[in-house]
């Protein structure tokens, strides 16, 4: 079983215009219980935060990512929670842009002294998403969607160059900026998402095995959609 997942390389071009996109993008609530592929998942995490050349993935600075950042701070995590996605294992994953890889989060690959504790229900092969609707309130597009994505904060990775400042204005501007790229990406590969901020923050933290001073702030599922 590996703990890194290598995923299919991003395209830099598809079959939809980005006005199209832009025209049919929609919140999209309810899905089929269809499958999607490695490859999709990759494309969607590439336009969410990845690095437009994910070869020189190592670079530093503005411009070289595919959405912006404050002070080019890229102080997001982003988590893939997979329940049916063809290629990836259902589980527990952790978005890795320098290197366009997921990082399977268990128990076997913390390093010592590691504060990272995830929770019984983020084991491998285990399907969490169960877990996750009931810390969504139930919201029944979570329990659907083949995968969902997770995003996260680190507070201190803003604050230390803009206090209170980056808090209450850029972390907002940084996750609007990529949630859009994901709506757009969604629908251009004829997929959707909704955006998800009511949780019960704590049973989010748990479910994931968040350590203490990481943040849950967004969720967005990922699937076929049931309605156009």
């Amino acid at each position: 079983m590996l703990d890194i997942v290598i995923l299919p390389a991003p395209r830099s071009a598809g079959d939809v215009s980005l006005e199209s996109a832009i025209l049919k993008r929609r919140s999209r609530r309810h899905f089929l219980p269809s499958p999607v592929s490695d490859s999709q998942i990759s494309q969607i995490l590439w336009a969410a935060y990845g690095y437009k050349d994910p070869s020189a993935g190592q670079k530093t600075g503005r411009g070289v990512r595919t959405c912006p950042s404050a002070g080019a701070l890229y102080p997001l995590e982003i988590y893939l929670v997979a329940g049916s996605v063809d290629g990836i294992e259902r589980g527990l994953y952790n978005y890795i842009p320098a290197e366009h890889t997921l990082r399977r989060i268990n128990r076997t690959n913390q390093q010592p002294g590691e504060e990272f504790q995830p929770n019984e229900a983020s084991q491998p092969g285990e399907d969490i998403r169960p877990a996750l609707y009931i810390a969504c309130r139930n919201q029944g597009m979570i329990l659907q969607a083949p995968a969902t994505l997770l995003y996260t904060i680190i507070y201190s990775r803003v604050t230390a160059r803009y206090g209170d400042r980056g808090i209450h204005r850029y972390v907002p501007m940084d996750i609007g900026h990529s949630a859009q790229n994901v709506y757009l990406q969604a629908e251009a590969m004829g997929l959707g998402t909704c955006a998800v901020g009511a949780f019960d923050d704590a049973r989010v933290k748990e479910v994931i095995g968040l350590p203490d001073d990481e943040e849950p702030l967004y969720l967005l599922p990922i699937g076929v959609p049931s309605q156009v």
